[in-house]
């Protein structure tokens, strides 16, 4: 048996889901077969269902094999290579360097910008992996490899929950800025389906909804930077979806454009926070964050 509080950024999961984090060797099956078989107690009380949840501190008693027990609170850790845009206790904003993976791929292969984020609240004493229980700082938009910009972190589950609620229901406006080859109007909206075949991103008859406003600011030897605005985050959205009307990104050669291979000019620009009133990240309502773009033009 083993017992474990539930801390403040544990509080407010399932309880299934919560045990899972903290016994990843656990099967699903045999969690809820020990729900059944009262191996589960919170608060002092047999709890069969793993759908309620846990607030921060509720004791939590769990009756199984030590060996499910065992975990692995080691972290990645990188020295930080970004520019730090915006932070205070909750979020931090970076600029991500064009190159550098957000995340490393599905076999924990290469350096991604979360364990760089990581890093950099270790080194300033905001984040210990052996402190938490089943937390750890987490990215809450991502951009491709090669396309830079500002990625939004949250310290705290409560703000990555609150983040990703207002990204959710595109309250927080994301703006891009790109050069792309041709002249297209000075501005308009591209509005879509696309799909995906493994490797591209294609418009098509049936798939995921897509949309984006542009409009141009300078053109220059037969190429377009606009600033584009993302309703919908779809896997190379903006790539795809210029490339499909007929002006694909400068340097994008997946989608048909010329220049440096794979170095698209595209940059994630501004944002404007957004959060409801009763939100704990309220006082960020309307907050504009900007950088330049990398590219000159």
């Amino acid at each position: 048996m083993r017992e474990f509080t539930v801390g403040i950024n544990d509080g407010g999961q399932r309880l299934d889901k919560f045990i899972l984090k903290l016994m990843p060797r656990l099967p699903k099956s045999m969690l809820y077969k020990g729900l059944r078989k009262k191996c589960v107690r919170l608060n002092g009380k047999h709890i069969k269902d793993g759908a309620c949840f846990v607030s921060a501190g509720d004791v939590l008693m769990l009756y199984f094999a030590d060996e499910f027990f065992e975990r692995n609170t080691h972290f990645n850790y990188v020295k930080p290579d970004f520019d730090v845009v915006y932070e205070d206790s909750n979020i931090l904003i970076v600029n991500k360097p064009s190159g550098l993976l957000s995340h490393s791929d599905d076999k924990g292969n290469g350096v991604g910008l979360v364990d760089m984020v990581k890093s950099y609240l270790y080194d300033n004493g905001e984040y210990s992996p052996d402190c938490e229980q089943t937390f750890s700082p987490a990215l809450c938009n991502r951009l491709d490899r090669n396309t830079s910009g500002l990625v939004i972190a949250a310290k705290n589950a409560v703000s990555l929950r609150e983040v990703n609620k207002s990204i959710k229901n595109r309250q927080i406006r994301k703006f891009y800025t790109a050069v792309v080859e041709g002249t297209p109007p000075d501005s308009g909206h591209i509005e879509g389906k696309l799909s995906r075949d493994g490797y591209m991103t294609k418009t098509a008859d049936e798939g995921k909804n897509a949309s984006l406003d542009y409009k141009v600011i300078s053109r220059k030897d037969g190429c377009s930077l606009v600033e584009i605005e993302l309703h919908t985050g779809r896997t190379h959205q903006i790539r795809a979806q210029f490339s499909g009307i007929g002006y694909p990104l400068l340097g994008d050669t997946k989608y048909g454009g010329h220049g440096e291979k794979f170095r698209q000019a595209l940059c994630s620009t501004r944002v404007v926070l957004r959060f409801d009133r009763e939100s704990e990240l309220f006082y960020l309502d309307g907050k504009e964050i900007a950088i330049l773009p990398p590219f000159g033009f």
